[in-house]
Order: C-alpha cells, then sequence, then structure tokens
C-alpha cells in the first residue's frame, strides 16, 4: 500500500479521485486529493507519488508538473490525462509516467508499481541541463510567447487562453508573416486524428482576436479563401 497525492481542479474530496481515475479507489492505496498548488506536497509528510490531473486544463497542468519537479522531492510523479492530449506530450513535460483516465484497475495498478519501483527518472544533472535546454520565449512586435512556462503576454499582460488557443497562437508566431492555410493549422495543432472541419480554426482564430484585444486583433490576419498569418517581426527573448 502506497501514500498518493492527487492534485486536480476538482473539489480536494474523496469523490473526486474516482471523478478524475475511476480505477484508482479500486485499489488499496491511500489518496489524499488537493488543489492544483505543488506547495501542499512540502506540507502533506512525504507521499510515494504524486498524480497530477491534466485531464481538463493541460496547460495549467503542465505549469503544476513544472512547479512539483522544481521542488525535487524526489517522488515519483504520473500525469492523468485524456486520450487526446497523447499526441501533445514530448519530453519537455516533467514526468515520470502517464495514465490514460479510463486505463482500467489492473494497468493502473502496474504502472502505479512500477513508478514506485523506479523513482522519479531525473535527478539533479538532468534537471540543470533540461534548465539550459529551455526554449526561449517568442517575441512578435508585444506579443510574447514563452514555451517554458506556457504564458502569453501581450502589452505585458498575461493572457487567460485555453491549450489549443495556446497551441495556435503559439504556431502563427513561430512563422510570423507566412501564410498558412486552414488545414495546415488542423494538422499542427489538433492532429492527423482529427476529424473536425475547418470552422474549428476560424472559432479559435476569433477567441484568439477577441482575447489579444482590439489593438491587436489586426495582428492575425485573414487571407481570404487560404488561412491566416500572423504578422510582425519575430525576435527572442533572453
Amino acid at each position: 500500500m502506497a501514500d498518493l497525492v492527487l492534485l486536480t481542479p476538482r473539489p480536494a474530496d474523496d469523490a473526486s479521485a474516482a471523478l478524475v481515475l475511476p480505477g484508482l479507489p479500486l485499489l488499496p492505496h491511500r489518496v489524499s486529493v488537493s488543489g492544483m498548488d505543488a506547495g501542499v506536497l512540502l506540507t502533506r509528510g512525504d507521499p510515494d507519488l504524486v498524480l497530477v490531473d491534466a485531464t481538463a486544463d493541460l496547460v495549467q497542468a503542465r505549469g503544476v508538473l513544472r512547479s512539483v519537479h522544481a521542488l525535487q522531492l524526489d517522488i515519483p510523479v504520473l500525469a492523468v490525462v485524456g486520450e487526446g492530449a497523447l499526441a501533445v506530450l514530448d519530453e519537455r513535460w516533467p514526468l515520470d509516467d502517464l495514465v490514460v483516465s479510463t486505463a482500467g484497475p489492473a494497468e493502473l495498478s502496474a504502472r502505479l508499481r512500477l513508478a514506485l519501483g523506479r523513482g522519479p527518472r531525473r535527478d539533479t544533472a538532468e534537471s540543470a541541463q533540461d534548465a539550459r535546454d529551455e526554449p526561449e520565449a517568442i517575441r512578435v512586435a508585444d506579443v510574447v510567447v514563452d514555451e517554458a512556462s506556457w504564458t502569453v503576454r501581450a502589452g505585458g499582460r498575461a493572457l487567460d487562453l485555453t491549450f489549443k488557443e495556446f497551441e495556435l497562437l503559439r504556431y502563427l508566431v513561430q512563422h510570423p508573416g507566412r501564410v498558412v492555410t486552414r488545414d495546415v493549422l488542423l494538422q499542427e495543432v489538433w492532429g492527423g486524428d482529427y476529424y473536425g472541419g475547418t470552422r474549428t480554426v476560424d472559432v479559435h482564430i476569433r477567441r484568439l482576436r477577441a482575447k489579444l484585444g482590439p489593438e491587436r486583433e489586426s495582428l492575425i490576419g485573414t487571407i481570404r479563401g487560404v488561412g491566416y498569418r500572423f504578422t510582425g517581426s519575430r525576435s527572442t527573448d533572453g
């Protein structure tokens, strides 16, 4: 039996564990549920493993994972994800393993057992190397996309973006001045297995423009019948 901590944006009660990971209450582990605050790990004793709920907000979950990693608690960390998130996870996510929220008790038990046996995968040297390898923030006009912290600032103001809005803006900012078709955006942002239409791109572009504000909405130009173009010159923040 292991002591597990589940960090989730859901209400911090016993029912949340079953909502995030239905197979978890069926296993003989002690589970404490807390909000999306890595600092709680400093006051909850020494858990054997941390689960981070990434089923609802991937941007928030990645930030929490980075915060947990920065604490260097020597505790294995697993992310709980939906199947749609599998296409966007890569080596820059600081986690030891992941489990899909629909995993059955047998698979979940095996993943927990393996993670507990291996312990954390990153040591201090690797963490230092990761810090050196973090991508620089990209600036176009006064819009700054920081991949390291998954934040966007416009005129110094932080924007509250969804995961897809962030990914869409990041792709456009990475290719300033280039006309990008709706089909390319669907492929690069939503993935090749997405079956929705290009109307999805238009809806997200409209939301992005609204969040950028009237003084910056023209940064995302429409090329009628083709796609979109982000104007301005790209630079990086050191």
